[in-house]
């Protein structure tokens, strides 16, 4: 049980989105929300505060009327109830209900307890709401897809419920659950704010770091394949530049590797006794995908700890609009639900997943290919040449794969389009972002699975099953129990899905 107080880690994501643990409500965060919605009520009566007695956005000019409020906010929710597309799947949709439980919570919204206390029932039961992809520009907050949340709090519109997709009315009898009690700004309260883009991004976190992890894996491997020199890897050359992901990524690797028989001493093979000859059969240094790892997969690892800082900031602030003050006795207006902070965090994120997959699909295509490794045969090819075909069919899944990802790429933090009467002007697009991210990631994890079984592959050929690290032939003997070793041509796509879900669901150290 996950007590919820405000400041949620990481971690707190993954037991409740991946262990599915439940979650409590610590009393201090309750009484902060009913302090912060008997302070509004009281404040608000005779004060203009947008969203409790105005319209919304260019619609603010307007003076509701007393008798009118809480029909403004149920006009909010419906209205904005607008997304289309695909629905978002269930775990990242959790995690956005974790992500806007939390911010409510920290008491600078005035929503009333209710809210809380019903997405705490969701979370527990399961009861996810249908939020689609398309819909918020990410400006002021998710608002198409937070109203679908919204929708679902005051027992209108879809759920996925015990694998089915059914309204929210019939849930609710299911579970003897009652819709949240609209009071004063539960429409607005609930629908500006960043969570959506900020429960997608730190799912993709989770996701990206243990694909790191596998790519590291891969790259130790690799390396072990073509028996390469040691030294790129030393802690000497890698501390001689100050980059402390590199640094990292080099000590990873010599950790997995440092009970390998395949990785060659330079001093022994280069240093001595070569001094007559004028031309090397062996390489002197390995291609880059191979030696330049701790360079590439550094500047990775740094910027995925600062993503997960930045995401960690954005799901314990208060997103919304207008913020709450209890303790200064104010309410004040401005933008605290733009999502710009999750939108370039979500491009940073992409962009260092697809160096990630064109680094797999570059190592798997010098393994392809025998005019570059001249140790294996074409296409790692077990069977007869000509007749068989080995991996050269995946290849070309993994080539246009890569080739999407880099498309994806393009930043969505620079393509603001106004909107809204030009009263949101410059908008993030931020769960766009999240989004693509989430593409780019699963993209990856099907180009490393082709990788990976292309590794064992030439492990194989090569029988170099007793002599890789003990990491290594851990991870041989896990692809094995999936792929078997292969001569004839096999149907691929079924062991390719078969390793991309071992990868995405094992959790790799």
């Amino acid at each position: 049980m996950l007590n919820i107080k405000g400041e949620l880690e990481l971690k707190d994501f993954y037991e409740v989105i991946f262990n599915k643990s439940n979650i409590e409500l610590d009393k201090t965060l309750l009484d902060r929300a009913e302090a912060s919605f008997n302070f509004l009520k009281d404040f608000s009566k005779n004060k203009v505060i947008y969203g409790v007695n105005t319209g919304f956005g260019p619609m603010a000019q307007y003076k509701i009327k007393d008798e009118d409020r809480i029909q403004l906010q149920y006009n909010l929710i419906r209205s904005h109830a607008s997304g289309v597309g695909n629905p978002i799947p269930e775990m990242y949709v959790k995690a956005a209900m974790l992500a806007r439980l939390n911010t409510l919570g920290l008491g600078n919204s005035g929503v009333h307890p209710s809210v809380i206390k019903l997405m705490k029932e969701l979370i527990n039961r399961n009861i996810i709401p249908l939020i689609y992809e398309h819909g918020g520009v990410g400006a002021s907050g998710d608002l198409v897809q937070l109203a679908h949340l919204a929708l679902v709090l005051i027992g209108e519109g879809e759920v996925f419920y015990k694998g089915e997709r059914l309204k929210t009315s019939e849930v609710f009898k299911i579970e003897k659950l009652s819709p949240i009690t609209v009071e004063l700004r539960e429409g607005l309260g609930l629908i500006n704010g960043t969570s959506v883009m900020t429960g997608i991004g730190l799912v993709n976190v989770i996701y990206t770091k243990r694909l790191l992890n596998w790519v590291v894996k891969c790259s130790a491997a690799i390396n072990e394949v073509v028996e390469a020199y040691g030294d790129h890897l030393s802690e000497p050359l890698n501390n001689a530049k100050k980059h402390k992901g590199q640094q990292e990524i080099a000590k990873k690797m010599r950790e997995h590797l440092k009970d390998s028989s395949l990785i060659r001493n330079r001093e022994e093979y280069l240093y001595n006794g070569y001094g007559e000859n004028t031309v090397f059969k062996e390489k002197v240094q390995e291609y880059y995908s191979l030696r330049c790892v701790p360079q590439i997969l550094g500047p990775v690892l740094d910027t995925l700890k600062s993503v997960h800082k930045i995401l960690i900031e954005e799901v314990n602030s208060a997103n919304d609009n207008p913020i709450v003050d209890v303790k200064n006795k104010q309410v004040y207006h401005g933008g605290n639900f733009h999502g710009d902070y999750v939108s370039l965090e979500m491009d940073k994120l992409k962009i260092v997943t697809t160096k990630m997959t064109m680094l797999a699909e570059r190592q798997l295509n010098y393994l392809l290919n025998s005019k570059l490794n001249d140790i294996l045969p074409p296409f790692v090819n077990l069977g007869q040449l000509g007749l068989n075909f080995g991996m050269q069919g995946v290849q070309f899944t993994a080539t246009s794969t890569t080739a999407e990802s880099q498309t994806l790429s393009n930043p969505m933090y620079v393509h603001s389009i106004p909107n809204n009467n030009d009263n949101q002007d410059v908008v993030s697009m931020g769960t766009n972002a999240a989004l693509m991210t989430k593409k780019v990631i699963e993209n990856a994890y099907e180009v490393v699975a082709i990788e990976l079984i292309t590794i064992v592959q030439a492990i194989e050929y090569l029988k170099f099953q007793d002599k890789i690290s003990s990491t290594t032939k851990i991870l041989f003997d896990a692809i094995r129990n999936l792929v078997p070793a292969f001569k004839d041509d096999l149907v691929m796509y079924p062991y390719v899905g078969a390793v991309k879900k071992y990868l995405m669901e094992t959790k790799s150290n």
